[in-house]
């Protein structure tokens, strides 16, 4: 994708139709969970062709009839469902509310992460602080918090996290193996699943993840539970002290959906401590989502939501970066790009990168 992006032909009659569904999309939202959630969905979903009428929806899931009449018509204008002879039907939007894993895995990450905190968004903006986050405690950031978040809000934060990294880490193993690392060093390895794939993987790799003391904790009660004691270990480190190097010794450097979550000034402190504690034919592999490179609108548009997540919620100085920004802070680190893996899981580019000589 080259720097333009979008266009601006569609009718006036178009884009005024757009602008309302933009004033109101927080509450049709709220009609489109409520749909799926009383399970109104799954029921047209059983009926096939054949649809059903309000009365007979509403007797069958109990749910009120007025209840039931303007949810289903909000969805008509959702286009969730359609109207034929008195009797609602699904459509292919509804059928993927109800049944797509990655809408549902996005659609109870907006809930329950994000929604009350949006309501912050401009001040998180004027203060370059996750204003938001104030909703469900006193953190400096999200990842502070991780461990102590509601449960709900705490598993749809995971169950969206690793949605994209689930799918990423099978396809990404040929590339970061075809090098024959021994030891690598998983940083912001959170609870360690991409360590315990690889270890999975190759029986004979060692690895370490480098994390918060939170997110240690959890990956070390994951790590015993899979038996991998012996060649998984951990070290807690506050990634933003920049005064505390990087441990040495390792083959290869691993940052998967890590940098996404700094601002820039800060990606160059991580990458320059991952330059030094590279030797001199040292690894650095980054596995992102970067939004210029996604194939499909609807990733593109998922990443820009997403980063307004990381303005109100997360830390309130990153975002889901466009490659460009990336490629000059591994040049700016000294760094060069000796491969670029594109379409890499559901939306991810994977960086190789080595010291300049």
């Amino acid at each position: 994708m080259n720097e333009d992006f979008g266009n601006d032909k569609k009718s006036a009659y178009k884009a005024k139709l757009d602008a309302q569904k933009i004033a109101f999309g927080p509450i049709m939202f709220q009609a489109a969970k409520a749909l799926r959630d009383f399970g109104i969905l799954e029921y047209l979903l059983e009926t096939h062709d054949k649809g059903s009428d309000t009365d007979t929806i509403a007797k069958d899931l109990d749910i009120p009839v007025y209840g039931v009449k303007v949810l289903l018509e909000a969805g008509l204008s959702l286009k969730m469902v359609r109207l034929k002879e008195g009797k609602y039907l699904l459509t292919k939007t509804g059928f993927f509310i109800e049944r797509d894993e990655l809408t549902r895995v996005n659609m109870d990450f907006t809930q329950n992460v994000n929604y009350l905190g949006m309501f912050h968004l401009e001040d998180a903006i004027k203060k370059g602080k996750p204003e938001g986050l104030k909703e469900f405690g006193d953190w400096g950031t999200i990842y502070e918090a991780l461990a102590e978040l509601p449960e709900q809000a705490r598993k749809s934060w995971f169950a969206f996290d690793h949605f994209y990294s689930d799918y990423a880490f099978p396809e990404v193993m040929p590339h970061l193996f075809a090098d024959k690392p021994q030891k690598i060093l998983d940083i912001g390895g959170n609870t360690g699943k991409f360590s315990i794939f690889c270890a999975h993987y190759d029986k004979n790799i060692h690895l370490t993840i480098l994390d918060l003391p939170g997110q240690i904790k959890e990956a070390r009660e994951n790590i015993r539970r899979e038996d991998l004691e012996d060649r998984v270990s951990t070290h807690a480190l506050n990634l933003l002290d920049n005064t505390i190097p990087f441990p040495k010794g390792y083959d290869a450097i691993w940052m998967s959906q890590f940098l996404d979550c700094f601002s820039q000034e800060e990606i160059s402190s991580l990458l320059k401590r991952a330059y030094d504690a590279l030797d001199e034919n040292g690894l650095l592999y980054i596995l992102e989502t970067y939004w210029d490179k996604q194939q499909h609108e609807a990733s593109t548009y998922s990443l820009h939501a997403t980063s307004l997540y990381f303005t109100a919620m997360a830390n309130g100085n990153s975002q889901m970066y466009h490659s460009n920004d990336m490629v000059k802070l591994v040049e700016k680190a000294d760094l060069y790009l000796d491969k670029v893996v594109e379409n890499i899981g559901v939306s991810h580019t994977l960086f190789k990168c080595m010291k300049k000589k």
